[in-house]
């Protein structure tokens, strides 16, 4: 091993705005903010993630190959239709695509993330 994942940075318009979607979706504290820099966890000590601002900043289009979806995190749910309403009430859109045991989503600014069942 050359080093132990630290964490996944997300590019975004408005850093603590984004931040503040993923820590209603994860259950996530914020372990940081430096205004442009905004990081979440489960501990300070911990792997996060870290929201950056952009100043230029292109949305993902996926499935529109224009913009790639750049990232996107999958998500374990016990349900995929009471998980569906709750990110819905926090601000995601639902996106084309998706089965019987996934779901496709958009963050705010349209990052594609998937609510899996195993």
């Amino acid at each position: 091993m050359i080093g132990a994942w630290h964490g996944l940075v997300i590019d975004c318009p408005d850093p603590k705005e984004l931040s503040a979607f993923y820590r209603g979706l994860l259950g996530f504290i914020e372990v940081q903010d430096d205004g442009d820099w905004v990081v979440i966890g489960d501990a300070p000590d911990r792997p996060g993630l870290a929201f950056q601002r952009a100043e230029v900043f292109s949305a993902p289009t996926w499935p529109d190959p224009a913009v790639p979806q750049q990232m996107h995190l999958d998500l374990r749910v016990e349900d995929l239709d009471e998980a569906e309403r709750r990110v819905l009430e926090l601000g995601a859109r639902r996106l084309e695509g998706g089965g019987a045991s996934f779901r496709v989503f958009a963050d705010p600014v349209g990052h594609p993330f998937c609510l899996v069942t195993m």
